[in-house]
């Protein structure tokens, strides 16, 4: 039986996780050009959820030349599900269950809400048994596939 991905999570939280993996697989400061390089992935956008990441206090930055990002707490410690909880809008899952933004006029008489709220909350229970740190439990093999993606230098 194959998988059908219903579930999206949103491009910020998607990038905001491999930046907190690589992060933890290279245990070092990187840039956010050596990230984006090593995903193939914008750097523009990269930039914007490395911010983020910054203001939730998952990574450190340092501008300048030598500047970079490094995590600010061990990946063993950084807990997936509440990684998601705080880069996902999960309020706008479905319209009903954004108060500002619901205008179903089936709200209240359906069980969507309840049904998708409480898969929604078994979701994030599961990534709660997750640290990043359990992302990448291989790190040799984790650094080595991504420098599969890099340009080669003369």
């Amino acid at each position: 039986m194959a998988h059908v991905g219903i579930v999206h999570l949103s491009l910020q939280t998607d990038y905001g996780l491999r930046i907190l993996m690589l992060l933890a697989s290279a245990d070092r400061q990187m840039s956010v050009d050596e990230i984006a390089r090593s995903y193939g992935i914008s750097r523009n956008h990269l930039a914007k959820v490395a911010q983020r990441l910054q203001q939730s206090g998952y990574v450190d930055t340092a501008r300048g030349r030598s500047g970079g990002l490094r995590l600010a707490v061990p990946a063993r410690d950084l807990n997936v599900g509440t990684v998601v909880r705080d880069l996902e809008n999960l309020e706008t899952f479905v319209e009903c269950m954004s108060p500002a933004r619901n205008m179903c006029p089936a709200f209240g008489v359906c069980g969507l809400q309840n049904a998708l709220g409480l898969a929604l909350g078994d979701f994030l229970k599961r990534l709660d048994g997750y640290t990043v740190a359990d992302l990448v439990p291989d790190t040799a093999w984790f650094n080595e596939q991504l420098s599969r993606n890099l340009p080669a230098t003369d």
